[in-house]
């Protein structure tokens, strides 16, 4: 679980449909701490992975660019 004194701030993308398999990301927590936690948004209370900032942007450029299509 992430360890810091700031809050997380969780949201899904607007682009998350209502499937439920979607997850959350508290993206306030990459300047301060250079960390993304992510979470299942189905179960808010359970394991959080944290991400480093520069992973996490990585991945989303990734996805962006349709570079991850199998």
């Amino acid at each position: 679980m992430t360890t810091t004194t700031e809050s997380p701030r969780w949201f899904k993308s607007s682009y998350s449909g209502n499937g439920g398999q979607c997850v959350e990301v508290a993206a306030n927590l990459a300047a301060s701490h250079g960390i993304v936690p992510v979470r299942d948004s189905k179960n808010p209370s359970g394991p959080v992975l944290d991400f480093s900032a520069d992973a996490f942007a990585s991945f989303v450029e990734c996805v962006k660019a349709d570079e991850l299509s199998a």
